[in-house]
């Protein structure tokens, strides 16, 4: 999974079956700029697909009008907001889930993703715990 939260409470996701490449970075940006107007800043982790060729290629095709990024250290999942979306999905909204097969998972995911995105103030206490210092 791939996500983006806004200060307003948005929240931005897509699954595949796949670990994330550049091009599927790309793509998850792309949607991002067509549904979230003006400049953006995204604040994001170290994974290597982030730092790559094909994220540096977008940029300099014209998205760097429109997007800012900042990385965060290597690894801090302290200082990441959608770590927060993780933790909530995982321990709140699927809590106990068994799920018989990987489709199934992916539905009630998906369903579990839908509930989220009505609690606009769990998705901004993601990421008013990153300013306190705390964890959800």
């Amino acid at each position: 999974m791939i996500a983006a939260i806004t200060p307003d409470g948005k929240l931005y996701v897509t699954i595949q079956d796949r670990a994330f490449k550049g091009a599927d970075i790309v793509a998850f940006l792309k949607h991002l700029l067509r549904h979230i107007p003006g400049k953006l800043l995204l604040i994001w982790n170290g994974l290597p697909a982030h730092r790559g060729q094909t994220i540096k290629d977008f940029l300099r095709a014209g998205a760097a009008k429109r997007l800012h990024l900042e990385q965060l250290p290597g690894y801090a999942p302290d200082l990441t907001p959608t770590e927060g979306i993780w933790q909530y999905l995982k321990y709140v909204e699927m809590k106990n889930l068994c799920c018989p097969t990987l489709l199934q998972l992916r539905d009630e995911l998906r369903k579990a993703i839908a509930r989220l995105r009505h609690k606009t103030e769990v998705i901004c206490a993601c990421i008013d715990r990153i300013h306190l210092g705390q964890a959800l």
